[in-house]
């Protein structure tokens, strides 16, 4: 069984505060996780795609004075987002009677609807994480085969712990068949599968490219405003990961596209039909889809708070990852997969433009050693545990 990072997080956040809603992609192990928490103390666990379930919780303010004492789990919960309104006087009415912590536990798959009803609902009241799939220091892939096999198969659970390559990309490709037939039509969005999978496929094609509307429009005969509303439903279901640029100095001609990644490199290689490693290996896709592996690692063990952005001018100055803890401390990454790291002077110079305080050369490898101008080399695990220390 792989640990997850955040099993003491989620412990901690019941522990302080009287709900907490947990977000991630389906099948990245929201249920599992949830069930070893509430294990721990008296709860109750409601599937709310089952009919049966939703219908208990009609009334939850009598469903929680049946179960008082108990941590209520509540699944798939955008599928009943009116379940939030009556929660506010409930909490309120707990805490003045002592209850205040560990009421709620709250599991969703879709981030801005959901985060919108319950921030509205219980401002104040209310923790958020985020479970990504499954990281390279979870899965302790220190070596290059561990690595390789996360990196290829990408890090949902029934994904990379399956028996084959083959069984791993079958689940991946059924995954995939299911969110576009079943679960986003559940979720309001009446597009066709076809057309979504179109725009999904032509995404990881385009993996860590500047993302062009226009041209994604021409080729799928849509408008531009339709396939930016495509985008915003991708990203808001965690399935892709849209990276601003960092704007910070006006006075340079930069380049001012958001960068695009289909967030599960698995899932990425699954669109393209690449099989294995060996066929990853010989693919155009080969270089951004190592990036957008990287940067998912990274952000999964980043502080809360921390924002990600990259940095492009047209004279060729570029920064693929930076890193702001606050206004004044900015790490800056570059992300390389040789074992011999080599940086361009336009890396130099884009460190010097946004005054980076901390710069970073990630490669294959896993030792860490100086580099010219500051910058330590370091290997994708290592960067991770320094991270998450900050």
């Amino acid at each position: 069984m792989i640990v997850r990072k955040l099993h003491d997080e989620l412990k901690s956040a019941l522990s302080r505060s009287a709900s907490v809603v947990l977000t991630g992609p389906r099948q990245v192990g929201k249920t599992t996780l949830a069930v070893q928490v509430a294990a721990d103390s008296p709860s109750i666990y409601l599937d709310l795609e089952d009919p049966l379930d939703r219908e208990k919780v009609a009334d939850i303010v009598g469903f929680h004075g049946l179960n008082r004492g108990k941590l209520i789990v509540l699944d798939e919960v955008q599928r009943l987002p009116e379940v939030f309104a009556p929660l506010r006087g409930l909490i309120d009415r707990e805490r003045r009677i002592g209850n205040r912590t560990g009421l709620f536990l709250f599991l969703g798959s879709a981030s801005l609807d959901l985060l919108k009803q319950s921030s509205e609902s219980l401002a104040g009241r209310i923790a958020y994480l985020e479970l990504f799939p499954v990281n390279a220091a979870e899965y302790e892939a220190t070596d290059p085969i561990r690595l390789n096999q996360l990196w290829s198969r990408g890090g949902f659970p029934e994904s990379l712990l399956a028996d084959s390559d083959r069984n791993s990309l079958l689940w991946r490709k059924d995954f995939i068949r299911t969110y576009l037939e079943r679960d986003i039509p559940q979720l309001g969005p009446r597009i066709p599968a076809e057309t979504l999978a179109r725009f999904w496929t032509m995404l990881a094609h385009h993996q860590g490219a500047p993302f062009n509307a226009s041209v994604l429009s021409q080729s799928m005969e849509l408008s531009s405003v339709t396939v930016g509303r495509y985008l915003d439903l991708m990203v808001d279901l965690l399935l892709v990961r849209r990276l601003r640029p960092f704007l910070f100095n006006v006075e340079k001609r930069l380049v001012k596209t958001p960068k695009v990644y289909v967030r599960d490199s698995g899932l990425a290689h699954a669109l393209l039909n690449i099989p294995d490693l060996n066929g990853l290996l010989g693919h155009p896709v080969l270089g951004g889809s190592w990036e957008g592996f990287v940067i998912e690692n990274l952000l999964s063990v980043a502080p809360v708070g921390v924002q990600p952005y990259y940095y492009r001018t047209t004279h060729g100055a570029e920064i693929d990852l930076i890193l702001e803890f606050s206004p004044t401390e900015r790490w800056a990454i570059e992300i390389k997969r040789s074992s011999a790291p080599r940086l361009s002077r336009g890396f130099y110079t884009a460190c010097d433009d946004i005054k980076s305080t901390r710069r970073f050369a990630l490669y294959g490898g896993n030792d860490s050693f100086p580099m010219q101008q500051e910058v330590q080399a370091i290997g994708l695990v290592g960067l991770m545990e320094l991270l998450a220390s900050q």
